[in-house]
């Protein structure tokens, strides 16, 4: 079958492992489903895999992509959720110390079929194109865990949503504006922060900018980059949701004495759960809110979206369609 996947790994290149190519067909284990391929979109996870980062040399070739909408065995149409837990794990699947994501220890879903537990597969919403519902399964998942499973924002209360262009911020800055929330978002470049006030954002700033008023959360992915204008944002008593760090994960600053003499809270965050998946799905219908999409590709040019995560130039979610 058509995939794209990684032939090897390199760290400081690493479009250089991505192959273009056929692989043999999957094998469907006892208790797994086959989903035809329609759409899959690509997150950053795709580019640290191809680093090597979650994925050794010895699980190559593997098939990347985490996130697809396609056809079930019958004909329906369907979500993957990403996270695979150990079959015995009960509760939270986010939560299990064993589980991996689609494209680390199993072929991913940048391919005609791909291969995964019948508990994962969730019904995809008529409303919803191929092309819409392969936005959610990562990015939109995550940002949505982040903002009404961990934030504990009320309607009304301010989020800000730093680096303002990559999936999870677009995601967040949507789905909070829709949810009843006053949204500030950051980014380093004019257009972006344009563009964050067009799709949701009440306003939008530069990074590292003093904002009107101190927020109640934060929705961090960034890392690094923000950490120290993030927890400087927030109001005494406010939360931090980090589930990123593209930017690195040490700080000059930790600004551990604000964050303990102002009692905030850090609550780390990651993708969703299936429940979380099927909540999203039936939100975004009922509301009518639809993922922003940068662009969309034919599968066999999948380098051409790579090359937009790695170079940060993409504003909303890739997808590859087959």
């Amino acid at each position: 079958m058509f995939a794209v996947y990684a032939g090897s790994i390199d760290a400081q290149d690493p479009l250089s492992g991505l192959v273009v190519g056929e692989r043999p067909d999957p094998e469907v284990p006892d208790g797994w489903t086959t989903v035809t391929v329609k759409a899959a979109s690509i997150n950053h996870h795709d580019v640290w895999s191809l680093r090597g980062v979650g994925l050794g040399e010895k699980s190559l070739p593997m098939i990347l992509g985490c996130d697809a909408a396609g056809l079930d065995e019958d004909g329906n149409e369907v979500l993957v959720h990403a996270v695979i837990s150990d079959p015995s794990w009960r509760g939270d699947e986010t939560l299990d110390p064993r589980r991996s994501l689609l494209s680390e220890r199993h072929q991913g879903t940048f391919a005609e079929r791909v291969t995964v537990p019948m508990r994962n597969v969730v019904a995809k919403p008529a409303g919803l194109s191929f092309t819409e519902a392969a936005c959610l399964p990562t990015a939109w998942l995550t940002a949505y865990r982040m903002l009404f499973t961990q934030s504990g924002l009320k309607q009304g209360d301010t989020v800000l949503v730093q680096g303002a262009g990559g999936g999870v911020a677009t995601a967040a800055i949507t789905l909070a504006r829709a949810a009843g929330f006053r949204v500030y978002a950051t980014s380093r470049d004019e257009d972006k922060r344009t563009r964050a006030v067009e799709i949701g954002a009440h306003e939008a700033f530069e990074s590292g900018a003093r904002l009107p008023t101190k927020v109640d959360a934060v929705i961090e992915t960034v890392g690094a980059a923000t950490w120290s204008h993030s927890v400087k944002s927030m109001r005494p008593g406010g939360t931090i949701v980090i589930a990123g760090a593209t930017s690195g994960d040490a700080p000059p600053a930790a600004e551990l004495t604000r964050i303990f003499f102002q009692q905030m809270r850090v609550h780390g965050s990651t993708m969703g759960t299936r429940d979380e998946l099927h909540a999203l799905a039936q939100f975004m219908d009922v509301t009518g809110v639809r993922p922003l999409i940068d662009a969309e590709l034919p599968m066999d040019r999948a380098a051409e979206g790579l090359e937009k995560v790695v170079d940060g130039s993409l504003f909303g979610k890739i997808v590859l369609t087959l």
